[in-house]
């Protein structure tokens, strides 16, 4: 007989979700179960928009696979729509999910020889067609036997994006090269004698990650809050890879933050872990880079000198730093450095360049990932409190602003001098507290460090002035700072508590997640986090901060919003009691 199919859930005016023939899922905000609905599909379903009342998510080919490689089935993804969906699932939907989580693994890449691969499918139809797939055929060699394929080595990584681009992501089982062995363990009294242990979520991440060993531990991506601690997840998988490690971060400050953090935290010698940037370029058993070093070329017609860094040393880890912004050149390096084990950190998979598929397939799937919100419960990110306040131009600005041209508009919106009287309220009420001010305008930065007598740093800022300038604020001794966008990555200032947003890069929803991270170190007395965005009303900046704000909708926070003329009522507001603990206004983000 055959099979007898689950009884399908009633209407339920209770529950929070919408689920369409189409992938996308409406989500009520303002419904009760909203927050365990969101919680329980953000593992496999993408947040797309987020006006007032009703989020939409999509069930996207990459976040079904990203979810299966994690352990995820497709039977326990269409549980979750059933258990939150007001009416019963599109009878596609099922259909297409199970459809979509089945194409992960059908066709996998394990070793053959020294030199080659083989690329595997135990279908035998699948594995012709994919054969006859031009962006595959052209990384194929001999056919081995009726379901393999042998594969240059060299061609590991560009096979596996082109699998992906047909809509077959293949599971690596070729395994990693053994790597320099470099013993490596970890302090429970730290250098600076203060105890060191490591949080569970973070342990966990790094023991997923490494799991399977030699051949299917050691590749992918763990996604955790901006100030959770990201750094020890690095140092906790480089104790279990136990081999000499390349990191790439994003600017000099993040490099001497990691080898500070590598040196207070485990057993390794000063000598041990070395600095690869512009000022700096020793090759040790554990090196730090930036970004810009490997990318730098003297003329864009040469190649680039400093790809050398990837074969200088047998690395038997490669851990990329905010992975989500990786550059096009790295990608291109990384898919020739496939049998090296690689670990991406970053707070949020969201790419503007929409090149999330290229992180699947050549640093690996999502291995891990934690709401910001369960941190924030658990105590191991602080509490925010986010406001968009909104001004308007000046009259003699408005007609510049008519007048311009397209391009231009948005920089005047974000220029506008009416945030000047803004975030001089701001400071009054916060004059004791740790405050950033962050922009994306040099002008505008320098006007408000000239009004104000604050420092400024910009990437133009020696280093060493820079790393003065954050020793001050770490110490208290300097309490207001006015950063340019060099302050979006990996800058260690823990007590900094309240954010001032006065211009940002367009509709960057991985920029706006950043900047909130600045602030979310937990406090020492548990004190809220404050992060103010400046908005110019009636203008495309208005526009592009909704589209900012998305992706910390999905992580739980809204922002209220207010008019000048309300600001002091806004900044007086603390979070809302119990498990919702930012300010929960009238409006939240659109």
């Amino acid at each position: 007989m055959p099979a007898t199919k689950p009884p399908v859930p009633a209407y339920d005016p209770a529950n929070p979700l919408f689920v369409q023939p189409d992938r996308s899922i409406l989500v009520e905000t303002f419904n009760p179960r909203y927050a365990a609905a969101r919680d329980a599909i953000a593992p496999f379903a993408e947040l797309e928009k987020s006006p007032e009342h009703i989020h939409t998510y999509r069930l996207s080919n990459l976040s079904l696979w990203n979810a299966a490689a994690a352990g995820f089935t497709s039977a326990e993804m269409i549980a979750v729509l059933q258990k939150y969906t007001k009416f019963p699932l599109p009878p596609n939907i099922p259909t297409d999910i199970e459809e979509t989580v089945s194409r992960y693994g059908r066709v996998k890449l394990e070793r053959f020889d020294e030199k080659r691969l083989r690329l595997v499918c135990e279908e035998k139809a699948l594995l012709e067609e994919l054969a006859r797939q031009p962006k595959v055929k052209a990384y194929l060699g001999e056919k081995l036997d009726t379901i393999s394929y042998a594969v240059d080595s060299g061609h590991r990584g560009v096979i596996k994006l082109s699998l992906i681009a047909v809509g077959y992501p293949a599971e690596d089982l070729a395994g990693y090269v053994e790597g320099t062995p470099l013993p490596t363990a970890l302090r429970t009294i730290a250098r600076s004698g203060l105890p060191f242990n490591v949080r569970n979520y973070q342990r966990e991440s790094a023991d997923i990650f490494y799991a399977g060993g030699d051949v299917k531990g050691g590749s992918g991506v763990i996604v955790l809050p901006c100030g959770a601690g990201k750094t020890v997840v690095g140092i906790v998988a480089m104790s279990l890879v136990q081999k000499s490690t390349l990191v790439l971060t994003t600017s000099v400050t993040a490099v001497k933050q990691w080898r500070r953090e590598i040196l207070d935290k485990s057993d390794l010698k000063d000598d041990q872990v070395t600095e690869y940037t512009g000022d700096k370029k020793e090759i040790g058993q554990v090196t730090v880079a930036t970004y810009q070093i490997i990318t730098y070329r003297p003329d864009k017609d040469e190649d680039f000198p400093h790809f050398k860094l990837f074969s200088e040393r047998d690395w038997g880890l490669i851990i990329y730093d905010e992975v989500h912004l990786l550059p096009a050149p790295v990608f291109r390096v990384t898919a020739q450095i496939q049998a090296r084990r690689r670990l991406g950190l970053t707070a949020t998979l969201v790419r503007e360049d929409g090149r999330e598929s290229d992180v699947f397939s050549l640093i690996g799937p999502k291995k891990y990932d934690v709401p910001w919100r369960e941190l924030e419960t658990q105590g191991w990110i602080a509490s925010a409190s986010c406001a968009e306040i909104r001004t308007a131009l000046p009259s003699e600005g408005r007609m510049e602003y008519a007048v311009a041209e397209l391009r231009d508009k948005y920089r005047i919106a974000s220029e506008n001098p009416a945030k000047d009287d803004i975030v001089a309220q701001l400071l009054k009420r916060h004059a004791h507290e740790r405050v950033i001010i962050i922009g994306q305008y040099i002008s505008q930065l320098k006007r408000l460090s000239e009004r104000f007598n604050l420092p400024l740093i910009t990437g133009s800022t020696k280093n060493d002035e820079r790393e003065e300038l954050y020793g001050q604020f770490r110490r208290g001794e300097l309490r207001h700072l006015v950063l340019s966008k060099v302050g979006n990555f990996a800058i260690d200032l823990p007590d900094a508590n309240v954010l001032i947003q006065v211009s940002g890069t367009f509709g960057s929803r991985q920029e706006e997640a950043q900047r909130l991270g600045r602030v979310l170190r937990p406090k020492p007395n548990g004190e809220t986090a404050h992060f103010y965005t400046l908005v110019t009303r009636d203008t495309r900046e208005l526009e592009f901060a909704q589209h900012r704000q998305m992706f910390l909708t999905e992580q739980g926070y809204s922002y209220a919003i207010a008019d000048e003329s309300e600001l002091m009522n806004i900044v007086a507001t603390e979070p809302a009691p119990a498990t919702v603990k930012t300010v929960a206004s009238d409006a939240v983000m659109k």
